[in-house]
């Protein structure tokens, strides 16, 4: 039988675990990114909608080409009791990072840009931005051809049914 022993520095051990640990975040970090626009969320701190400007900025940034002005801009009273309809395109918000059940009851603005850069688009397509003390709460992409679909704000977000 063989016996081996050995001296452990733990000071040693420490700094190595510790190498290890601030390489492992520093790859993370550096390697995280997919180079794939990220997902708009309410924590973002780029949803600022207080002028037209930033409105289209934020669609713009997301790869939307949109008219100027908006085609429509409406207030608009987010439901308190919800419906299966509110309950399905809330589902949508929630998948952008939103949660219309926050503001349930408020008024809200509603801004309606047409998208000219739609890809194969036939009919009209128009980006929904709902805005609440100058902030956008939610909203979405809407293709009006026979058959098109509702689906987030970004190009790969899955229709809604």
């Amino acid at each position: 039988m063989l016996i081996m022993t050995a001296k452990v520095n733990k000071t040693k051990i420490f700094l190595a675990l510790g190498a290890i640990v601030i390489t492992i975040v520093l790859l993370f970090s550096l390697l995280g990114g997919s180079g794939e626009i990220a997902q708009p969320t309410a924590a973002t701190g780029s949803l600022n909608a207080g002028s037209n400007e930033e409105r289209v900025k934020f669609l713009t940034d997301l790869g939307w080409e949109v008219s100027a002005s908006p085609a429509e801009s409406m207030q608009v009273r987010i439901p308190r009791e919800t419906s299966d309809v509110f309950a399905r395109y809330n589902e949508l918000q929630k998948s952008q990072g939103f949660d219309l059940t926050e503001h349930a009851g408020h008024t809200v603005m509603r801004y309606v840009y047409e998208i000219t850069n739609f890809p194969g688009a036939t009919e009209p397509v128009y980006a929904t931005l709902l805005v609440h003390k100058d902030k956008i709460i939610g909203g979405d992409i809407t293709d009006t051809a026979p058959g098109g679909k509702v689906h987030g704000f970004l190009k790969n977000t899955p229709p809604q049914s």
